[in-house]
């Protein structure tokens, strides 16, 4: 039996992980050769590979990351049973930073080439890994199984194939192809499109240049990172901030974004590795219940449930904070009492315990604090962004457990698997799940609950003070300018434009299958073996998600005809918005999150045949349900 894994990020690998720890609980009845491929590095792929510097950093503390499957458990690692990254980061390294670091993604990379390392060591004995350091650049059926074409000019047969071929770079579109074009007609311009920061030509941009910047979420910081310590330049420490000592290599950042504010700082952790929020209000049978419409209205029948947990979390931590834990507890089993008769009124039951003068929790405002706002000059702004970064490590600084703000915040991400479940596969109508959940719900909570570590916000506040840095203001706007250059600035903020030489989009690209030139994508897509998941509604509104149109686990796609391929699997980036947040790179250790049961339902189907069907035990988690609705 042969199987291709098209992709060895880290869904490829933990689907590699999972068959090999099934593998290893019974008997063999066939030999098995896996082939693990990958352009660009086997056993990381692209954006996790081992080469690329140290100052670009993970935004999970490292106690939160594993790629086993499960933890240690006194004896060997071996699949299904191995270190976390801050375990391994610590047996490795004599600088360990110690519990709840920021590892360097390079970092990562090297353990999960440990992992692979470790999997290829504990293969049973009719079980042979190739790696394979190629590109797939075609795909088709051939006889009973599929024909691989790799670009090297080999062609490789296999009975079936693991897609997880992760971020790719799209067509551009829209304002950015208008400014690549810009950049092409006018010698010494230059375009760079959004990817990973270790993949943009960073170097070749001048000493004293300048560069203007869209996006100010997780990839700014490391483009600010790769133009800052990444040309020589380093911070020390003054007092509670940091004053940063230029090379005089760096260019000028101008940068900006629709909120004008840097991603907001990840609380100072204080949970232990295998914390768990337990929701008492924001569950999947509380929505599916309560739900007035057949399919789901986030905005009416799931987003009101989830505030009253993050509202629910944010008093009660703020009763415990002054000292009141007893009356938190006895305001939890009131606001779950209440629950019983629809959406609680979270603020009016907290000012029955002393709270009554606390703001409420404004998700807009959090997202977008100068909203409404009108600068009279770039000074002005910039001392309310100032303002704003202060109060924010100020709050992070406090902790996730003991702030309530952050621990109120850190309800967002731990909500994900509950929110997956109302909206994956259509869940959600058309509308409400391409404008209230997309449009609205997304790009709210990827800036309350994705950011970067505490440190990356004082760097900012010290490259500001130096003029390195600026930030423009919200809404910022970039366009080809008459002079030949590009101008960046706000609407917002009077006298704000600034000329620039060079225009980064720092901006993760969104997935999307019909705009991704890769020859694999393309070929998959004409012929039909991968089609767009289209949410169709009953009144005959439909949304054209862009993902892979695939069945529920283990994740076959759907081809033009309505059949599912059960050769095929794909998992991860390719099928965003078919299911949500898919960029997830690790699970945690000591329990399985949907990280693990996706690869381990891919596993157990994949290696059926080589296996007696009782030597494998399937868990609840990864039996397949029905397939879901499938239209386009």
């Amino acid at each position: 039996m042969k199987v291709a894994i098209v992709g060895s990020g880290p869904r490829g690998v933990s689907v590699l992980e999972r068959i090999a720890a099934r593998l290893a609980e019974g008997p063999v009845h066939e030999a098995v050769e896996i082939f693990l491929i990958d352009s660009h590095r086997v056993g990381t792929g692209r954006i996790w590979r081992e080469d690329q510097p140290r100052w670009f950093l993970m935004n999970t503390v490292a106690d939160e990351v594993s790629a086993f499957s499960g933890p240690p458990d006194g004896g060997p690692a071996r699949p299904g049973a191995g270190p976390s990254l801050a375990q391994w980061w610590s047996s490795v390294d004599p600088e360990y930073p110690g519990p709840n670091s920021y590892a360097p993604r390079a970092l990562h990379g090297r353990y999960m080439r440990f992992l692979l390392d470790t999997i290829e060591k504990h293969l049973p004995e009719r079980v042979r890994l190739s790696p394979v350091h190629d590109c797939v650049d075609a795909l088709e059926r051939s006889g009973g199984g599929y024909r691989l074409t790799l670009r090297g000019g080999t062609r490789l047969t296999a009975d079936r194939v693991v897609l997880t071929t992760g971020h790719t770079r799209p067509e551009l579109t829209g304002n950015q192809r208008l400014l690549a074009a810009h950049a092409a007609g006018h010698p010494g311009l230059r375009h760079i499109a959004g990817d990973s920061a270790a993949d943009m030509p960073l170097d070749e941009i001048p000493a004293g240049s300048t560069v203007g910047v869209l996006g100010l979420g997780l990839s700014f910081y490391d483009v600010m990172a790769a133009l800052t310590e990444g040309r020589g330049g380093h911070y020390d420490e003054d007092g509670d901030r940091l004053v940063y000592r230029p090379s005089g290599s760096e260019p000028v950042i101008v940068a900006g974004s629709r909120s004008g504010m840097p991603l907001p700082a990840r609380g100072r952790n204080q949970k232990h590795h295998d914390h768990r929020h337990r929701h008492v209000l924001f569950t999947t049978e509380r929505v599916l219940a309560r739900g007035r419409h057949g399919r789901l209205s986030f905005a009416d029948d799931a987003l009101p449930w989830l505030l009253a947990e993050v509202e629910l979390v944010y008093y009660a931590t703020m009763l415990t904070a002054r000292g009141e834990p007893g009356k938190a507890a006895a305001f939890e089993a009131e606001v779950v009492a209440a629950a019983e008769s629809g959406v609680p009124d979270v603020p009016a039951l907290a000012a029955g315990h002393g709270l009554a003068d606390v703001p409420r929790i404004d998700l807009d405002a959090q997202a977008r604090p100068f909203a409404g706002r009108h600068f009279a000059g770039p000074e002005e702004f910039t001392r309310a962004l100032t303002d704003a970064l202060a109060e924010d490590l100020a709050h992070a600084d406090a902790g996730n457990v003991d702030d309530p703000l952050k621990a109120a915040l850190d309800v967002i991400r731990d909500s994900r698997a509950v929110i997956r479940s109302l909206v994956d596969f259509a869940g959600l109508t058309p509308v409400s799940h391409r404008e209230e959940f997309l449009g609205w719900y997304v790009p709210r909570s990827s800036f309350l609950a994705a950011g970067p570590p505490r440190a990356r916000l004082r760097q900012v506040d010290a490259l500001l003070r130096d003029g390195v840095l600026r930030v423009v203001g919200p809404d910022t706007r970039i366009r080809p300018h008459p002079s030949g250059r590009f101008g960046v600035h706000s609407p917002y903020v009077s006298g704000s434009e600034i000329l620039v030489d060079t225009v980064i989009d720092a901006r993760v690209p969104t997935p999307d299958m019909r705009l991704d030139p890769h020859p694999l994508t393309r070929g998959l897509r004409e012929k039909g073996i991968w089609t767009s998941y289209v949410n169709h509604g009953a009144d005959g509104d439909r949304f054209d998600t862009g993902g892979v149109a695939v069945t529920g686990p283990p994740f076959h796609p759907v081809d033009r005809t309505g059949r599912p391929d059960r050769g095929l699997y794909v998992l991860g980036i390719p099928t965003e918005h078919t299911r949500w947040f898919m960029q997830g790179g690790s699970s945690r250790p000591g329990f399985w999150t949907d990280f693990v049961q996706n690869a381990d339902a891919v596993a157990v189907d994949v290696i059926a045949s080589a296996v007696v069907a009782s030597d494998v035990t399937v868990p609840a988690s990864a039996s397949a349900p029905p397939l879901p609705a499938r239209t386009g």
